[in-house]
C-alpha cells in the first residue's frame, strides 16, 4: 500500500493538483475578490484562447515537433477577420474565411518541416514573424471594433444561469475530440510512436510526414479559431492582438507533464497545468504585479516542467524493486 501511495504521490498530475490548490490558496489569502463569481469568469475568459491552442500543440509536442507561431496566426486571423467585416461581408463568410486562413497558414508550417525537411523550431520561429508581419500589413496600425453585440456578448459574456463564458462551449467539446483522438483512436498510438521513435513508426507502416503535416494544419486552424475567440472578448481586431501567447500555451503543455523530445504526455495533465497558469497570472494581476513579473513567473514555470518531470521519474525509477536475487540454497542441498 505505501509503495502504491508513493507512486500515486510522484504522478506528475498529483504534483500539478498540489501546485494548483497552492496557488489558489496563495489567491483566497492576498485577495478579497479571488474566489468572487465575476473573478472565475474572469480566470476561465482569459484563459479561452490559450486553452483551445494548447489542444493542438500537445499533439505536436507529443510528435517529437513544436509550433512557435499560434500566437502569430491568431493574429493573423483576427486581422483577416477585422479586414473582411469592414469590407461588408457576412459574419459567418467572414469567419469561414478566418478559419481557412488558419488552416493554410497551418499547411505552410506542416509543409516546410515534413516535405521540406527543415527543424520545425526554426520553421515556426521564422513563420512567427512572418504572420505576424502579414497581419500589419492587412491591417495595419488601426483596429477595427465595430462588431455586432452578439459577437461581443459571445466573446465576455456568460451563459444564462452560470459564471462560465460562452467560449466555454468550445473549449469543452475540442476537449473531447482531442482526449478521445490522442488516448483512445489508433491516431493517437501513431503520434505517441512517431515522438518516441520517428524511424520505427515508419518501419511500422506509420505515415509520419503525413500525420505531423495534418497536425500542423489543425493547430492553424484551431488558433485561428481562438483568434476569432479574442477578437470577441476584446471587441477589436488588431495585428498586434496576444503577442506573447506562445509562451503561455508552451509553457502549459510542458508543465502538463509532456516531454518536449516527444512520445509522452496526456491531455489530463495539460488541462490542469493550464489552470495552473490561468490562476497564476489572475493572482499576480490581483496583487497589481507588472507584465515582467508575470512574464518570469511563467518563464520560470517553462523552466520547472523540463527540470521537474525527469526529476520525478528519477525519484520512480530509484523506488521500484530491482530484480529479486536468486534464492540461497538450503544447507545440505
Amino acid at each position: 500500500m505505501s509503495a502504491q501511495l508513493t507512486r500515486l504521490a510522484l504522478r506528475w498530475e498529483t504534483l500539478l493538483t498540489a501546485l494548483l490548490l497552492a496557488v489558489i490558496l496563495t489567491g483566497a489569502l492576498t485577495s478579497d475578490v479571488f474566489f468572487e463569481g465575476s473573478n472565475v469568469t474572469v480566470i476561465l475568459g482569459v484563459a479561452m484562447e490559450k486553452a483551445i491552442m494548447a489542444l493542438p500543440m500537445t499533439l505536436i509536442i507529443i510528435a517529437g515537433e513544436i509550433d512557435l507561431s499560434v500566437a502569430s496566426i491568431l493574429g493573423l486571423a483576427s486581422a483577416v477577420l477585422g479586414k473582411t467585416w469592414e469590407a461588408g461581408l457576412p459574419l459567418p463568410l467572414c469567419i469561414a474565411i478566418t478559419l481557412l486562413t488558419g488552416a493554410v497558414a497551418g499547411l505552410l508550417n506542416g509543409i516546410f518541416v515534413t516535405r521540406l525537411g527543415l527543424p520545425s523550431l526554426v520553421v515556426t520561429l521564422g513563420t512567427l514573424s512572418l504572420y505576424r508581419g502579414l497581419a500589419y500589413v492587412i491591417l495595419g496600425d488601426g483596429a477595427v471594433s465595430d462588431y455586432s453585440r452578439d459577437f461581443a456578448e459571445f466573446g465576455f459574456g456568460t451563459i444564462t444561469g452560470t459564471r462560465l463564458p460562452w467560449t466555454t462551449l468550445v473549449f469543452l467539446p475540442l476537449f473531447l475530440i482531442f482526449a478521445v483522438v490522442l488516448h483512445r483512436a489508433w491516431i493517437g498510438r501513431q503520434i505517441y510512436a512517431i515522438g518516441a521513435n520517428p524511424e520505427a513508426a515508419r518501419f511500422s507502416a506509420v505515415r509520419v510526414a503525413r500525420v505531423k503535416l495534418w497536425l500542423y494544419v489543425a493547430s492553424g486552424t484551431v488558433a485561428a479559431l481562438a483568434g476569432i475567440m479574442f477578437t470577441a472578448r476584446v471587441s477589436s481586431s488588431r495585428a498586434d492582438n496576444a503577442v506573447g501567447f506562445e509562451l503561455d500555451v508552451i509553457a502549459a503543455v510542458l508543465l502538463g507533464g509532456v516531454s518536449i523530445f516527444g512520445g509522452r504526455g496526456t491531455l489530463i495533465g495539460v488541462a490542469l497545468s493550464l489552470a495552473v497558469v490561468a490562476t497564476l497570472r489572475n493572482v499576480l494581476n490581483l496583487n497589481s504585479s507588472n507584465a515582467e513579473i508575470q512574464s518570469i513567473a511563467v518563464g520560470s514555470l517553462l523552466i520547472l516542467s523540463v527540470l521537474l518531470p525527469n526529476l520525478t521519474r528519477r525519484l520512480s525509477s530509484l523506488r521500484r524493486p530491482g530484480p529479486a536475487s536468486a534464492p540461497r540454497p538450503a544447507p545440505g542441498d
